[in-house]
């Protein structure tokens, strides 16, 4: 991995050379959360940070410099005591030894440090607004090589957010990142189909939490890669439910989306199947509804395609499929130009996947949707969702939430479904559920 780390780098510091000569880039690491009193949370590097990195430690500052090509690493330095409790630091000479950084320096040498590298160049590369309390040292140090213009000294006149380099390296994966996450999808793989086969009536929906996250960490998996929505009945009809307290009942559906983290890359699932021994005639004809949308929508994801004509498809299989069982009435054409599908399918239908779950990239070039590319990897994921409170429906139809979600790798050639082997046809859900 240190090849890559250094690869990475090599490409980022020539594509700021290339769009400025004089650059240089200041990213810092995530936070540390504090959770209670003194306790904080579990922490997990800033993915940008990482991405060129490779060093997961809090309280680090990397430097790029266009002109010099030089990578420098302010760290926490070693120290016996703190690690007694926190675990082992790299320290100044590990950021060398281990992870390649040409310079490092102790953290709380930063303030005294970074005017130097940000003298006579003419822009900087880092991202206002995330972290505040970093902004004011950022810009002190601006102002401290204001402070010897007199003496020749230049400061940056521009700062532009790393974002616009870095994340278009970030959305197009490398082979081996495409492997790291159809690791990730094995092993969600197992997660999907062992809550199948447990969830029962009488079950808490944390219970099947429980298993997922259970079958994440016995196979290496970090952490989940969000937190898993386990929504049973209808709580399938609530896109970010996060409770999972409630007792699943028979005949209820379960709506579980979950997916692993692995070696920083995620994993993005939903399956939907039925607690009792089979789905009612309305949840099943919901369920092959959405699963009609997606599987005409996932051979579209294909170089040249935009995820706006992928959600166009499920749109309007969806809706076509909503007239047909008598939900929506109307013109399908006119339904979709005033939105009235809405009511029951109101998000979109894919996202950049990778080392976030939302991950980073544009979704609009020049004002017009991207254009897919060999190696961006999106979401598949239509759903229908009919509330419980839902009157223009017959009462057999509400509480159906049903959304099918699969990972998917643009190629040349055929779309690489990386979630392909988790059951999601009738028959395969039913047999994943007699195990």
């Amino acid at each position: 991995m240190r090849e890559t780390w250094a690869s990475r780098r090599r490409t980022w510091l020539e594509r700021m050379a290339s769009a400025s000569p004089g650059a240089v880039a200041v990213l810092a690491s995530a936070p540390v959360f504090r959770r209670n009193n003194d306790v904080e949370h579990e922490y997990r590097q800033d993915s940008d940070l990482f991405y060129l990195t490779g060093f997961d430690e809090p309280e680090s500052v990397a430097v790029f410099d266009s002109k010099t090509l030089k990578f420098t690493l302010f760290v926490r330095p070693r120290d016996p005591d703190r690690e007694i409790w926190d675990g082992p630091r790299a320290g100044v000479d590990g950021a060398k030894s281990v992870h390649g950084a040409d310079d490092a320096f102790p953290v709380g040498d930063l303030d005294e440090k970074l005017p130097a590298l940000l003298q006579d160049r003419e822009r900087l590369y880092y991202r206002l607004g995330q972290h505040r309390p970093f902004d004011d040292r950022v810009l002190a140090a601006i102002d401290r090589v204001r402070a010897r213009s007199r003496a020749g000294v230049v400061a940056p006149t521009e700062i532009v957010d790393p974002g616009s380099i870095l994340h278009d390296m970030r959305l197009r994966k490398s082979h081996g990142e495409v492997e790291t996450m159809r690791s990730a999808a094995r092993i969600t793989r197992e997660a999907h189909e062992l809550a199948m086969h447990r969830a029962q009536p009488g079950m808490h929906e944390y219970e099947i939490e429980a298993l997922l996250l259970d079958t994440f960490r016995r196979h290496g998996s970090e952490r989940p890669a969000y937190g898993s929505i386990v929504g049973s009945g209808p709580n399938a009809c609530v896109l970010h439910y996060r409770k999972n307290d409630r007792r699943i009942r028979e005949g209820d559906l379960l709506l579980i989306d979950a997916g692993c983290e692995l070696g920083y890359y995620a994993s993005d699932v939903t399956r939907t199947f039925p607690v009792a021994r089979g789905f009612s005639r309305e949840q099943q004809a919901i369920y092959e509804l959405v699963l009609e949308a997606q599987l005409a929508a996932i051979p579209a994801a294909r170089p040249g395609a935009t995820l706006e004509q992928i959600h166009n498809i499920c749109v309007q299989v969806v809706t076509r499929g909503l007239v047909r069982l008598g939900l929506l009435s109307g013109e399908v054409d006119k339904l979709i130009e005033e939105g009235g599908y809405k009511k029951f399918f109101m998000h979109r239908t894919s996202h950049w996947l990778g080392m976030d779950v939302h991950d980073v990239g544009n979704y609009f070039v020049e004002s017009k949707p991207r254009p897919l590319e060999p190696g961006m990897v999106l979401t598949v994921e239509p759903g229908i969702y009919i509330a419980p409170d839902e009157a223009s429906v017959a009462p057999e139809w509400r509480s159906i939430g049903v959304r099918i979600e699969d990972d998917v790798v643009v190629t040349a050639a055929e779309p690489d479904v990386l979630t392909a082997g988790i059951p999601k046809t009738v028959d395969e859900v039913l047999r994943a559920r007699a195990g």
